[in-house]
């Protein structure tokens, strides 16, 4: 059994252990790190979950992005531990994470990853949102929120511009 709560600044350090445990080394380097680079994470969408001895098993982070001119919530690093890997506890934090976004009022997100996982979450790929290269454009995925939320929105996806949330 899992606890999953927002994230808060004490788990900050060990969320960030977990990332680099889980990705590849030079994670930062990639374009969705340059668009967050900087940037702060959106508050309260960030979750963390934790075994009944408040053991760190996963963690889930969003940033805001634009793309045409809208706002866009970018959902990444999701990580969960190898030892806790192959329990939904991954689907869960996004779950969760994401009827958090919607009650916020966001509409809209984005995520680079793989189509065939994401899609089980109801992301698709979104055919006229461009991610800064070298991003694989088939790895570029979306979801409405809400109904319609993605209709005409289209262009490069840019570096936040607004105020911090």
């Amino acid at each position: 059994m899992y606890t999953l709560t927002p994230e808060t600044r004490h788990d900050y350090h060990e969320v960030e252990a977990l990332f680099d445990l889980c990705f590849a080394p030079g994670r930062e380097a990639l374009s969705s790190y340059r668009l967050r680079d900087g940037i702060a994470a959106v508050a309260g969408l960030g979750h963390v979950a934790r075994d009944p001895d408040n053991v760190l098993a996963g963690a889930i982070r969003y940033w805001p992005v634009t793309v045409g001119g809208s706002d866009v919530l970018l959902l990444g690093p999701v990580a969960v531990h190898p030892t806790r890997q192959g329990e939904g506890l991954a689907g869960a934090l996004i779950r969760e994470s994401l009827g958090v976004a919607v009650l916020r009022g966001w509409t809209r997100v984005m995520l680079v990853g793989d189509q065939p996982y994401y899609g089980r979450f109801g992301f698709v790929k979104l055919e006229h949102v461009e991610m800064p290269p070298p991003t694989n454009p088939e790895r570029v995925l979306g979801q409405a929120l809400v109904p319609g939320a993605w209709d005409g929105v289209t262009g490069r996806v840019t570096r936040w511009a607004g105020p911090a949330y």
